[in-house]
């Protein structure tokens, strides 16, 4: 049985060389580009992984379904090029490939902010479905893409460690795109927006939900930005919605 670890990726220079090393078990490394103006690709292909120029357009789960296209493994692995694959989850991978047994495989993904690994405030274990049998997923939506598959899920011990936001400026980028995506995807559900429930009342218990219900002051100050923040993200994306449905 063979394996192809997949990534997305664009302008990650400073990433895509730990991503790929992390994943050199695989039988092979397929990387696609959003055309990169950085030497992403030049990194990529000197590692050893194959790379393929292909236009995003704001749509992940049509890119990673692109990157399906390419794989010719047996089994595929979904990798951000933000994500290390660990030491002791790479064993377990190959364990599963090698088995072959047909199962999807969830796996623990750390995340990390500024440096520093986030546990509590429902940002871990942060399970993400990761491992296939090739042929027996697609990936479905434009914001957050949901893994489609007639499979059942079995779970890997060993995490994922992600580096999710390594700057400020990195944060408040990926808030506004995805507050902006989650705004278009909620008006095409046709939700409606009420200012005193959704925008006044609904980002105050995000707050209290991450920052108590699920202990994000046990992260110190990191836990009660992280908190706030997501205050703010529930906000914006209602915020948006309400003045869109209103033509402004």
């Amino acid at each position: 049985m063979t394996l192809a670890v997949l990534i997305l990726a664009k302008n990650e220079e400073k990433n895509i060389g730990d991503c790929i090393t992390s994943a050199d078990f695989a039988d092979e490394v397929i990387v696609i580009d959003d055309f990169s103006t950085d030497n992403t690709a030049l990194i990529a292909e000197k590692l050893g992984a194959k790379v393929y120029k292909h236009a995003l357009n704001g749509d992940w789960g049509a890119q990673q379904n692109y990157a399906l296209e390419k794989a010719t493994a047996d089994w595929v692995f979904f990798l951000d090029a933000d994500e290390r694959i660990t030491p002791g989850l790479a064993k377990e991978i190959k364990d599963a490939v090698t088995d072959g047994r047909h199962y999807a495989y969830q796996v623990p993904r750390l995340n990390h902010l500024m440096g520093q690994p986030i546990r509590h405030g429902g940002w871990y274990p942060d399970y993400v479905l990761r491992l296939f049998p090739r042929g027996h997923v697609r990936v479905e939506g434009v914001v957050h893409p949901r893994m489609v598959h007639d499979l059942s899920v079995r779970t890997l011990k060993n995490d994922i460690v992600h580096y999710t936001y390594p700057s400020w400026e990195h944060y408040f980028n990926k808030l506004n795109l995805y507050t902006t995506l989650a705004a278009e995807k909620n008006a095409q559900k046709g939700v409606k927006v009420s200012f005193i429930r959704d925008i006044i009342l609904r980002p105050i218990f995000a707050f209290f939900k991450m920052y108590v219900l699920r202990s994000g002051w046990r992260d110190g100050k990191a836990g009660f930005v992280l908190a706030a923040f997501h205050y703010t993200y529930t906000m914006a994306k209602y915020t948006k919605l309400y003045w869109r449905q209103r033509g402004a």
